[in-house]
């Protein structure tokens, strides 16, 4: 990950250049290892670098050898060797795996993102046409803003953060996932476009748990590509814990592999071994984990017996809830909303973020996107129907970006970590949301818990020669959302503090600019003035999202899963 900002058409782009570098240090958080920009005709893009692949040689924006096309991109191209195999007769002048984006433009134009396996926003410049291309991984895992003045309406800007673009531009949005922008009809268009963005569309794919562990494992493998030391986000729930136990075992496999010299060249970077031969841990021979809760959280109790089980060096960090509560200023400004689930469970996740940069680590892998895509989340127990419940998924799975995504992309990226998520991983996607919802749903008086399906993908209870992946109690421990595993005092602080922070008159008071987005209780109105006073200007609001759970089907208004109905039913399987 890294950090980008870029202008076009801009009346007098040379003398806007020096506030322009002022604008994008505004994120250098995302990117402290080395900045760049570079200029041509009425556009900029600048760019904050976070080295994880191609250290020494991946500097941005890249300029092609004949200087026709500038690139600025923020994120990771997972196939890019294979992309690179495929345009063999590119000049490729650097290692990044993001060079790969401009003979695909070369070939494909707009339809360039199409082929691209990872999490990405990227804006090109096409000097020859004087046009700009933007784009956005197709479920947002990397955060991308688009900006415009209504007095200059031919410049458009794009940035990492909101923050870059909120003095230029009174017109700002969230760019859209799976999306394309082309400046030459000034259109943003979809080019990710699979058939289970249909939420009307009920599918009917039968379970196959085997392929179900394979495409994950595969998911978690691709994201090992790094030359960097690299951990995993550990809370002890089922997903941080699987995807644990993946890299475990990959980890594992690719030290016996290096040691034996069984990779050919294309496997070595897929991998994570460099041309020097160094493996992606930097020397590390075992997985680190990481986790974060307030002291004797349920999380934490959690990961130590999962990092006991896969073998992992685990690092174990507490905080107390005056350090959450004095962090959370800093936690608005960094994620960029008021949403109160997402400020509830990112404060834990920035604070944690700040111990592992500080051991030496540049790159986790993390476990979002499992609930969505399950229907994990505790509520969805109260689903009156397999076709509900799917429809659910495909929208939840549709706001990551205004969420989840955020929140991790952000939390980590506070400080020059970058989180990859393999849940998130196009293939298993795929696979996952074609399932017949029936499958997925919670039937208490079946014993399914809560991702059934994805609990039995990993239970080789009935296969004795393959190892465990996690211990029993683990695969089919509860679902707790983050913010309440790392210590339920955690969330009753923070409704103790809006509290004594928000009188009831004022509470009674909402400001006329919040229109129709009222907030509901005093720990919200708390948050948005919080956000207000560091984002003032109207535009930024618009781009964030609130999320309360469906009142329809009789859900508690508090996004915390402690309300869910089945909160208190511990059932095994």
């Amino acid at each position: 990950m890294c950090g980008i900002f870029a202008c076009h058409k801009h009346e007098s782009v040379d003398k806007f250049k020096a506030d322009a570098l002022q604008l994008s240090k505004r994120i250098r958080h995302r990117g402290p290892d080395w900045s760049g920009n570079c200029v041509k005709n009425s556009t900029l893009l600048a760019h904050e670098r976070l080295a994880i692949v191609g250290l020494d040689s991946g500097a941005q924006p890249i300029i092609s050898p004949d200087g026709h096309y500038s690139l600025a991109v923020n994120g990771e191209i997972y196939n890019h060797i294979q992309l690179r195999e495929e345009f063999s007769s590119y000049p490729f002048q650097t290692l990044s795996d993001c060079e790969s984006i401009i003979p695909l433009y070369e070939k494909y134009g707009i339809d360039a993102p199409k082929h691209l396996d990872g999490m990405f926003a990227w804006v090109l410049y096409d000097s020859k046409k004087d046009l700009i291309v933007a784009a956005r991984d197709p479920i947002g895992i990397t955060t991308l803003y688009m900006g415009r003045d209504s007095k200059s309406p031919k410049t458009v800007y794009f940035a990492s953060e909101l923050k870059c673009l909120t003095d230029n531009c009174d017109d700002i949005i969230a760019f859209p996932p799976g999306h394309v922008y082309n400046s030459e009809t000034d259109q943003i268009t979809r080019y990710f476009a699979p058939e289970w963005l249909d939420e009307s569309r009920v599918p009917s794919e039968p379970v196959d748990y085997l392929t179900i562990r394979q495409s994950l494992e595969k998911a978690v493998r691709k994201r090992l590509m790094a030359e960097v030391p690299y951990g995993v986000l550990l809370s002890g729930g089922l997903d941080s814990s699987l995807i644990a136990s993946i890299a475990a075992r990959e980890t594992e496999k690719a030290n016996k592999k290096l040691n034996a010299a069984e990779y050919d060249s294309a496997e070595k970077h897929l991998a994570g071994v460099d041309d020097a031969g160094n493996l992606h841990s930097a020397g590390w021979s075992r997985l680190h984990s990481f986790a974060i809760g307030l002291p004797n959280a349920p999380d934490l109790q959690a990961a130590r017996k999962v990092a006991k089980f896969i073998g992992s060096i685990h690092h174990e960090h507490t905080f107390t809830l005056q350090e959450g509560l004095d962090a959370l200023d800093d936690v608005i400004h960094h994620l960029e909303t008021y949403d109160v689930t997402t400020i509830r469970a990112s404060t834990p996740m920035f604070l944690l973020s700040r111990k592992i940069k500080a051991q030496g680590v540049k790159m986790v892998l993390s476990g979002e996107g499992s609930d969505e895509i399950f229907g994990g989340y505790l509520y969805f127990a109260q689903a009156p129907s397999a076709t509900e419940f799917h429809s659910e998924t495909v929208k939840r799975v549709q706001n990551l970006h205004l969420a989840d995504c955020l929140r991790a992309n952000k939390s980590t990226m506070a400080w020059g970590l970058e989180a990859r998520v393999p849940f998130l991983d196009k293939e298993f996607l795929d696979l996952c949301m074609n399932l017949d919802p029936k499958e997925k749903m919670i039937k208490s008086s079946e014993g399914r818990i809560e991702k059934y399906i994805l609990r039995k993908a990993f239970d080789t209870s009935d296969e004795p020669d393959v190892k465990p992946y996690l211990p029993e109690e683990i695969l089919w421990r509860q679902k707790e959302q983050f913010s309440d595993g790392v210590g339920y005092s955690w969330i009753d602080g923070l409704k103790d503090a809006a509290e004594a922070s928000i009188s009831d008159e004022q509470f009674k008071q909402p400001k006329a600019e919040w229109g129709d987005d009222i907030p509901t209780t005093k720990e919200a109105y708390w948050y948005r003035l919080k956000f207000d006073a560091l984002f003032p200007q109207k535009t930024a609001a618009s781009t964030v999202m609130r999320w309360i759970p469906k009142a329809d089907w009789g859900c508690a208004e508090d996004p915390s899963g402690r309300f869910a109905k089945i909160h208190d039913q511990h059932i095994k399987n």
